[in-house]
């Protein structure tokens, strides 16, 4: 029986050792990357900034391009747990605010996630094709989830009648280059001191367009 405990035991901590390891060669990459960009970085640079050994480095990744790759689906989990499906069912909030908490969510991990997000919106066409793919695969759950956002609207009479495939595609388009721009600023930018201010000028936008309605 104390045999058998021992034995679990240390099995645990090997398994939380390899896992901060892990994490240890993730986030020495994911500096690498931020200062480097994807393609002027090296495996040699990852493993200097993480201290250790080559050998350890391909005990975890077999190139560079995994270990962007995992650095890659944690940025887009935490993108993807940013979208909450639209409720409306009686009692919920307005579908404009359920938006609004969204977009807002979605720009605070843009700004928390700088270097990454960076690489995604202006290198990831080209990148690689399991990037592509993966990148691409969040735009059209995004795009989903706008359109049907709007369909819902419809259905509750405040959005009119228009080709929602389209319009979510010209607010996804918004949604997209905004995160560019916030990404690739400097931390001091002005565009980045009110991530509520840009999330309201952003569904401004796309809600009510730019035509002075009084």
């Amino acid at each position: 029986m104390s045999n058998g405990a021992g034995a679990d035991g240390r099995s645990a901590r090997a398994s939380r050792k390899r896992a901060s390891r892990r994490r240890q060669i993730l986030d020495a990459a994911r500096k690498v990357f931020a200062e480097k960009g994807y393609h002027d970085a090296h495996v040699s640079d990852v493993i200097a900034a993480a201290g250790i050994a080559r050998g350890t480095f391909y005990l975890y990744f077999e190139s560079k391009s995994a270990v962007f790759l995992e650095l890659l689906e944690e940025l887009l989990r935490e993108l993807r747990e940013s979208i909450i499906g639209v409720d409306t069912h009686e009692g919920a909030p307005p579908v404009e605010a359920q938006l609004v908490g969204t977009v807002r969510r979605l720009l605070a991990k843009v700004a928390a996630n700088r270097a990454m997000t960076t690489i995604i919106v202006r290198e990831a066409v080209g990148l690689d094709d399991e990037v592509e793919r993966r990148t691409r695969e969040f735009y059209d759950e995004l795009h989903g989830y706008i359109r049907q956002s709007l369909v819902n609207g419809q259905a509750m009479g405040f959005v009119r009648q228009m080709n929602v495939d389209v319009a979510a595609f010209c607010v996804l388009g918004t949604i997209k280059q905004l995160m560019e721009q916030l990404a690739g600023r400097p931390e001091d930018s002005p565009l980045d001191l009110d991530v509520d201010r840009l999330t309201m000028e952003v569904l401004d936008f796309n809600l009510r367009g730019v035509i002075d309605q009084a």
